[in-house]
């Protein structure tokens, strides 16, 4: 009796264990504790395009040197001067959409937000000197939700997703999907998907 008494508490003792080691198990995978204390480094260069001088007839393909040799041209000097000559318009340029500082959400947040707007029309996020804390499940959003919010309100209603977060530290670039109407966008984030929170974020003006 001594016996089967004994065997069942180390049974049971068993099945504590178990359900101990289980429950520590997902746990330390759900949270991933040990982020606390790492962190990651880029430093990708800024996003340029090549401008592109915009000229009718047979210079539209060529870049600002290659027209400007094009032009003085012993055949182009010795052309005579007609009203039809190809008219030269300003190349487009990379401009800057808007801009704001990090700040901090449930975790501390530092560096600068850019949205750019290239010359072939492409439109890039990049994070300048970014220092952020490492986490689970890192990614970077556009929202409509005001910066410096309630850390959970980010997905409440209209925001962009931009991929992943690629470091928690340095200069990074963010593709914008070109579907995507930044009208009315206020924030970037840095968004914790696992647990729905912001890490930090950045006001903008769209």
């Amino acid at each position: 009796m001594e016996r089967t008494s004994s065997r069942q508490r180390r049974a049971r003792r068993a099945v504590v264990l178990a359900i101990v080691v289980t429950a520590v198990v997902a746990a330390l995978a759900l949270f991933e504790p040990w982020r606390a204390f790492t962190s990651s480094t880029i430093d990708e260069a800024a996003p340029v395009s090549v401008d592109v001088v915009q000229v009718s007839g047979d210079e539209s393909r060529l870049g600002p040197q290659e027209a400007a040799a094009a032009s003085t041209s012993p055949e182009a000097l010795e052309a005579p001067a007609s009203s039809s000559a190809p008219q030269t318009t300003p190349a487009p340029r990379d401009v800057e959409l808007a801009r704001g500082r990090f700040e901090d959400a449930e975790h501390g947040a530092t560096g600068l937000a850019r949205v750019l707007q290239l010359a072939d029309g492409a439109r890039v996020l990049r994070l300048e000197g970014l220092a952020t804390s490492d986490g689970p499940d890192l990614h970077v959003w556009i929202s409509n939700q005001p910066s410096g919010g309630e850390w959970g309100s980010y997905d409440d209603d209209r925001y962009v997703r931009l991929g992943e977060l690629k470091a928690t530290h340095g200069n990074q670039n963010y593709a914008i999907p070109a579907s995507a109407d930044l009208r009315g966008m206020r924030s970037i984030v840095i968004w914790c998907d696992r647990f729905n929170v912001a890490f930090g974020t950045a006001p903008v003006d769209l």
